[in-house]
Parts: C-alpha cells; structure tokens; sequence
C-alpha cells in the first residue's frame, strides 16, 4: 500500500478569491447591465437620464418606445435612443422591466441583435439581459428566439460589454429549465464561453464561469460540450491562482464535470489531482469541502487514479480535515469517505460497492 506521505511537492499557497468560507455555492448574479464602457460625457447623460428612468414608467410611454423600435421608418439615431431608454427603464425596476415585455419589446429587441449597428447590438443585448432578471420574462425571451442572436452577440459583438453582457443573458435563460439550458448549449455558446474564460477580462471570465456552472447544471448533455471544449484546463489554472480571484467558482464548475468519467479522464490528464489535493490542504473552508467532493467523484471506481490521488499526498491533509473541530459533520464524513477509499486495494470497484459513509453523506 502507498504511504500516506506525500512524495510530489507542491507549492504552498492561501486560497482566497472572497474570504466567505461558508460553503454555500461562490455565485452571486451574473454582472450586469454597466454602463462604464461610454464616454465621460456620455455617461453624464445616461446617468441623468437613469436617473429619471429609474422610477415606474407609464404604459404610454413605453409603448410609445416599443412603435419606435418597430417602426420600419425609423432612423439608426432614434432607434438607438428607444432602445437606450428600454434598457435603463429595465435596470433598476421590476415592475418597469414586466411591463416592457408585456408591451411588446421582447421581439424587437431581438431583432437588434442582428442589426449592424454596434451600439444597438449592446443596447439590445443589455435590455433583454435587464429584462431576464424577472423570472416571468424569461419564458417569453426564450420564446421569441433570443438564444441563437445571443450566442452570435457572444461571439462576434464588437464590445466586449456586449459580449460580457450577451454571456450574462445566456446564463439567466439557461436557468428557465433543462430544456433552455440545452438549447444554450445547443446553440454553441459552450466553446465561446470556454474562450471568454480563457481570454476575457476580470468580469468577462467570472461572468464566463458563471454561465458555464448554469448551463452545465441546467442540461447534463452539457457537461460534455464543456469537457471537449476543453474547458477543463483553464478551470484548473483559475484554481491554482489565488490572484485570479476565481478559484471558488473555477472549483464548482469543475466539480460539475468531474460527475460523468470524460470529465474525469479530462481532469486527471490536465493535472487536475495536485490541484485539487494543495485545495484541501490549504484552501479555505468551501474549498476543502468542493475540492474534497471533486476527488471523491474521480476516485470512484478508479484505481489507478486512487493510486495517483494517495501517492500526491492527499490522506494526510484529509485525516487532518476529518478530525478538525472547525469543520461541518458532514465534510468530515465525506474526508473519511475519502480516506477509506484511498486505502482500498487497488482492484475495489467501489462504484459496485459504494461506502457506506459515502452513501450517507450524499
């Protein structure tokens, strides 16, 4: 039997990208609508004109907005403020953002999407973002075929507000139900997420990770398109970077792939295992606990990967967990789950003949 040392070494580092070491899930709401992209000047407008946006419109006067979008004759100009104001009257207020999409603006807004202008792509991308905050829009987002015009703002839109924002639409969407979430994925919003979370800025790539967790959690089928985008790697380099400020949310979407056996081979191969056994030592309380469910996930019905797991050092930190007095009845159990499966011989198929500690924790 392997020894419970660890033989590879490992860098030393303190996980924190919230200082909350609770372990409820690292997802606040995807960011939304930020007007920081325009012009000082510009945005001295927008903030007064906000500000008068802010209180509850008159159904006049959006409807009076929705004529404008739909009317044939309108200049790029007047088009432009119409959906300006849809989206501000849709930022703040709930009651404005039911009653914009009761009038009617869902469809044209939709149809911005595919317009040529820049601007207008970001103002209808935000303003269907700002409309599916209410749950009660979001039947009639999906409805009026917003994914396939969103997954094409993700990947071609000229800001990356409008990419960041289109991003964000596709997550709340994706949380209608299973069938919305695979249409997301459907659509291929998955590999341009995966590109976004290698390559955007500090709001692209949580909002990236955010909708990565929904759409692979909303459709099982989706847990695959991440794997063979290969989302895999740049999960594990958000995880190994306390800098990133992502290691939370990079380690929950990682545990939605290690769930079904290509995301596990994909998470061994990428290097996934030392990761994952510095987390439990070294990470904070909902790390320990993420990262401890993770390797469960790969050790089952595994040897080899048991083998690697225990020969990474990864008992020692786990018996340390099992017996703090900090830490929840429940993550104890799943730690000693753990280290009596690291210490099967190597030829148990534990999925045949689960634990009992493991069934009871589930």
């Amino acid at each position: 039997m392997d020894s419970d040392a660890s033989t590879s070494p490992r860098r030393r580092s303190c996980y924190s990208d919230s200082g909350d070491s609770s372990c409820s899930e690292p997802f606040s709401e995807c960011g939304s609508d930020d007007l920081s992209s325009f012009s000082p000047a510009a945005a001295a407008g927008i903030h007064r004109l906000l500000l008068s946006c802010a209180a509850e419109a008159s159904d006049g006067s959006i409807s009076s907005l929705v004529a404008e979008l739909e009317s044939p004759a309108a200049s790029v100009d007047s088009l432009r403020r119409a959906a300006m104001e849809i989206r501000l009257l849709a930022k703040h207020n709930p009651d404005n953002r039911i009653r914009i999409a009761a009038s009617g603006a869902v469809r044209p807004l939709v149809a911005l999407l595919s317009h040529a202008d820049p601007l207008l792509q970001e103002h209808g991308v935000t303003a269907l973002l700002n409309l599916s905050i209410c749950d009660e829009n979001k039947a009639a987002i999906v409805e009026a075929g917003a994914i396939r015009p969103l997954v094409r703002a993700l990947k071609s839109a000229a800001s990356p507000a409008a990419r960041e924002n289109a991003a964000c639409a596709l997550l709340r969407l994706s949380q209608l139900d299973g069938a919305a979430a695979a249409a997301v994925g459907r659509a291929g919003a998955i590999p341009l997420l995966v590109s976004l979370l290698e390559t955007g800025g500090a709001r692209g790539k949580k909002d990236a990770a955010t909708a990565l967790y929904a759409v692979c959690n909303g459709a099982r089928e989706n847990r695959l398109r991440a794997v063979e985008a290969g989302a895999v790697r740049p999960l594990l380099d958000l995880m190994s970077d306390p800098e990133s400020g992502m290691v939370d949310k990079a380690a929950y979407v990682l545990h939605s792939l290690v769930g079904f056996a290509e995301g596990r081979s994909a998470a061994v191969e990428e290097g996934g295992i030392p990761v994952l056994v510095e987390m439990v030592e070294v990470g904070t309380s909902r790390q320990k606990e993420i990262a401890t469910l993770s390797l469960l996930q790969i050790c089952d019905d595994n040897a080899a990967y048991r083998t690697m797991v225990a020969r990474e050092g990864a008992i020692p930190p786990l018996v340390a967990l099992s017996q703090s007095s900090s830490a929840r009845p429940k993550l104890k159990t799943k730690a000693e789950a753990l280290i009596e499966m690291l210490r099967q011989p190597r030829s148990a198929s534990l999925r045949a003949a689960r634990p009992a500690a493991i069934v009871a924790a589930e």
